[in-house]
C-alpha cells in the first residue's frame, strides 16, 4: 500500500453496506432502546414504522406484522417506550434501525399518560355517556362470565351465586392479560351478543346479563381492559354487563362503558342476582299487603256504597205513581181504539151510499164551458194571425224588383247569375241575362258602350261632343 493509498481495495457500495450491516448485527443482537414514539404509521401490510428520538438522537424502529399482532401496548405518538429487538441497517437509505420484538411503557407516569388521553377520547365519542347505561334484569334466567377458568374468580362468582340465588352460568374463557387478552376479551363479548335467543337447540341460551371479570394486580396487568376495542366491546354489548376488574380502588376504561362497575367479582354476583330468602320474604310481605290492602279498599268501597245507598229514595214509591199511570192509560187505550175504530166504520159505510153521478154531472158541464171557450180563443187567434200575414205579403210584394220590372226596368245578370250594375263589369264578348217584365232575353256585349241582343247591334245615340252619363246606363 503507498503513502497515498492507491493500493487500497476497492469495495462496491453493497459490499460497504453488507459489511456495515454484519458489523451492526453483532455488535448490537440484543438491545432495549428508550426513547418516545414519534411518527407512528401502520402500513397496509400490517408492519408498524416509527421513530425512537430523545433530546438528541431519533433511531428509526419498524415492527413486522407477526410481532405487532403479539405486543402488549401498541406504540403511540407521545407515548414514551421501551423498544427491545436489535439493530440493524437498511441498505436502500444507508441508514441504521432497531427492529422491535417486544414494547412495554417507560414508567407508570407514562402508561397514565396514556391511559387518560385514551379516556378523553373516548368520552368525547359518547361511548361513557350516562343515557346509554342499560338497568340489569331482577332477576336472570342466565349469566354470562367472561374471566379466566383457572383462576379464583370464577370460584369467587359461583360461590356467591350459590349462596345468593342459584343461577345458570355460562363461562367464555379468555386471557386476562397479556398480548392475547384484548382480542379474547372482545371476541367473547361479541360472542355472547351473537347468540340468539333459545341458543342452539336451546342448549346454549344467551345470557341475561354479563359478567367481565379479573383479579387484582398492577396498572400493566390490568392494560388489556384500558385497550380501544374491548372499551368499544363492553359499549355495544346489546346484553346488560356488569365491570368487575381489580380490586376496589382498580379504575380500568371499561368500567367507563359498562352498564353497571361493581368493585370486585364477587360484588358483581351480588348485583346480577338477589338473595334467595330475601326475595322470598319479600314476595310473602309483598303478597300480605295486598291482601291487606285488597281487603281495605273493598271495605271502603262497601261503606261508600252503603251510605250512596241509604241516600237514595224507596224504588217502589217511585214507580208506584207510575206503574198507576200505565194502567190508567192501558183502559183509554182501548176505549180510545174501539171508538176510532167505529168512527171510521161510520164514515165508510156514508161514503158508499152517496151516488157519484151529481158530482160527474157537475164536472161534465164544467169540461164542457170550457172547450168552448178554448175553441173561440183559438178561433180569434187565427183570425188575427191571418190577417198579419196578410199585410206582411202585400208589403213584400210592393217592396220585390218584380214591380219595379213591371215600370219599365230591367235586371242584367251575368253567366253566373249574378246582378250587373255597372258598364265597368263587363267586357266585349260577355254574354248577360236581360230580365224584364214579360220575360228573359240573352245579349252579348260588342263593344264599350254597346251591346248586341240576339246578333243584332244597337248603336247609342250621340247628342253632341260628350254624352251625358247623369242618368246612368243600363248596359
Amino acid at each position: 500500500m503507498t503513502e497515498n493509498g492507491l493500493n487500497a481495495p476497492i469495495f462496491s457500495v453493497s459490499e460497504v453496506s453488507g459489511h456495515l450491516k454484519r458489523v451492526v448485527e453483532d455488535s448490537f443482537s440484543f438491545v432495549r432502546v428508550r426513547g418516545e414514539v414519534s411518527g407512528f404509521k401502520r402500513a397496509g401490510s400490517g408492519h408498524l414504522y416509527f421513530r425512537l428520538k430523545d433530546d438528541g438522537a431519533v433511531l428509526d424502529a419498524v415492527c413486522w406484522r407477526g410481532t405487532a399482532a403479539r405486543l402488549s401496548v401498541e406504540p403511540e405518538d407521545g407515548l414514551e417506550i421501551i423498544a427491545t429487538g436489535r439493530l440493524t441497517t437498511y441498505p436502500g437509505r444507508s441508514n441504521y434501525q432497531i427492529v422491535v420484538d417486544a414494547v412495554e411503557v417507560a414508567g407508570e407516569g407514562a402508561l397514565l399518560k396514556l391511559l387518560d388521553e385514551r379516556r378523553k377520547d373516548l368520552a368525547s365519542q359518547g361511548l361513557f355517556d350516562a343515557d346509554r347505561k342499560r338497568p340489569l334484569p331482577v332477576l336472570p334466567n342466565v349469566i354470562g362470565v367472561v374471566t379466566s377458568p383457572t383462576g379464583a374468580v370464577i370460584h369467587d362468582i359461583l360461590h356467591r351465586l350459590n349462596d345468593r340465588f342459584p343461577r345458570r352460568v355460562l363461562v367464555w374463557p379468555v386471557a386476562v392479560q397479556g398480548p392475547d387478552a384484548k382480542d379474547q376479551i372482545e371476541a367473547a363479548i361479541d360472542g355472547f351478543n351473537a347468540l340468539k335467543v333459545g341458543g342452539v337447540d336451546e342448549k346454549i341460551p344467551r345470557p341475561d346479563v354479563l359478567i367481565i371479570a379479573r383479579g387484582g394486580g398492577s396498572l400493566e396487568d390490568l392494560w388489556a381492559f384500558n385497550e380501544e376495542n374491548v372499551v368499544r366491546a363492553a359499549a355495544r354489548s346489546a346484553i346488560p354487563l356488569i365491570s368487575a376488574v381489580g380490586h376496589e380502588t382498580d379504575t380500568t376504561l371499561i368500567d367507563f362503558a359498562a352498564d353497571v362497575r361493581a368493585p370486585t367479582p364477587s360484588a358483581a354476583a351480588e348485583m346480577a342476582v338477589p338473595v334467595r330468602v330475601e326475595l322470598l320474604a319479600q314476595v310473602e310481605d309483598d303478597g300480605a299487603r295486598l291482601v291487606r290492602a285488597v281487603g281495605r279498599c273493598v271495605m271502603e268501597h262497601g261503606t261508600r256504597l252503603g251510605g250512596l245507598a241509604r241516600g237514595l229514595p224507596d224504588l217502589n214509591g217511585l214507580v208506584a205513581n207510575q206503574r198507576q199511570r200505565l194502567d190508567d192509560w192501558t183502559d183509554r187505550l182501548a176505549g180510545s181504539l174501539q171508538t176510532g175504530l167505529h168512527r171510521r166504520h161510520r164514515n165508510l159505510a156514508e161514503a158508499a151510499l152517496a151516488s157519484p153521478a151529481p158530482r160527474l154531472a157537475f164536472a161534465r158541464t164544467a169540461l164542457s164551458h170550457r172547450s168552448d171557450g178554448l175553441r173561440h180563443a183559438g178561433r180569434r187567434i187565427t183570425t188575427w194571425k191571418r190577417r198579419d200575414l196578410s199585410q206582411t205579403a202585400r208589403l213584400l210584394d210592393g217592396l220585390s224588383y218584380e214591380r219595379v220590372l213591371d215600370r219599365g226596368f230591367a235586371l242584367v245578370t251575368d253567366t253566373r247569375g249574378k246582378a250587373v250594375t255597372a258598364v265597368a263589369d263587363l267586357s266585349p264578348g260577355d254574354d248577360v241575362s236581360i230580365r224584364m217584365k214579360d220575360g228573359d232575353v240573352g245579349a252579348r256585349v260588342t263593344a264599350a258602350g254597346g251591346v248586341g241582343v240576339r246578333g243584332h247591334k244597337v248603336v247609342k245615340k250621340k247628342t253632341g261632343a260628350r254624352t251625358d252619363r247623369r242618368q246612368g246606363e243600363l248596359l
